[in-house]
């Protein structure tokens, strides 16, 4: 099994070193002991580069880190219904931001069909102003 530095880590997640840091301080990611002797590193193995895959695939997702932090928790324990209750109301805020997604393109086309056809100031100006 490959034991990974941090830069490693970092580059393997598709993130940067200060994040795998920011992720170590919030406790998603585990911190390996630093092994004995002078200028030893701290190495991490490929569960840790499977954690950090998740926490970007949850954060994808649009999960906050308090969330992901309870998935994976859950993870541990195979709790399906939290996990799955998680997962609906995440749907449900995707579709209520969709939806505030196509009203919002739904003026804006509204407002570009009156811009083309005015010859006075221009309502998408005016909508905003």
């Amino acid at each position: 099994m490959a034991r990974l530095t941090i830069a490693k880590l970092a580059e393997a997640g598709g993130v940067g070193v200060e994040t795998v840091r920011y992720y170590q301080r919030r406790g998603l990611l585990d911190t390996p002991e630093r092994p004995e002797g002078a200028g030893s590193v701290r190495r991490y193995d490929e569960a840790a580069v499977g954690r950090l895959r998740f926490i970007r695939s949850a954060q994808a997702a649009g999960f906050t880190l308090e969330q992901i932090g309870e998935l994976l928790q859950l993870d541990a324990g195979h709790d399906h219904q939290r996990a799955r209750a998680l997962a609906e109301a995440r749907i449900a805020a995707l579709d209520a931001k969709i939806a505030e997604l196509e009203a919002a393109r739904a003026s804006l086309r509204r407002l570009a069909g009156q811009c083309a056809a005015s010859r006075g100031p221009c309502p998408i100006l005016e909508a905003f102003g």
